[in-house]
């Protein structure tokens, strides 16, 4: 599935939000989320709120939330997306 070209930050934080991601702090024009896991098992990732997102940023992001999630990329795109 293609990203979407027109995501800002907030957008991603408000997506992020529904499979668990809760923002943790914002320093300046970025945005700390974490999400917790099973037992201990914590997930940050810091999302800079520009709009919109540039989409190696974006891609990198979906990346890594996939990764924690245990879900294809396409996956989360179609998930946070629709």
């Amino acid at each position: 599935m293609k990203l979407p070209r027109d995501v800002s930050g907030t957008d991603l934080v408000k997506a992020l939000h529904r499979v668990g991601y809760r923002v943790t702090r914002q320093t300046g024009s970025h945005i700390r989320l974490t999400r917790e896991g099973e037992g201990a098992r914590q997930h940050h990732i810091t999302i800079p709120n520009h709009s919109p997102l540039r989409v190696g940023t974006l891609s990198a992001i979906i990346t890594d939330v996939a990764t924690h999630l245990r879900i294809s990329k396409d996956e989360a795109i179609k998930y946070l997306f629709g």
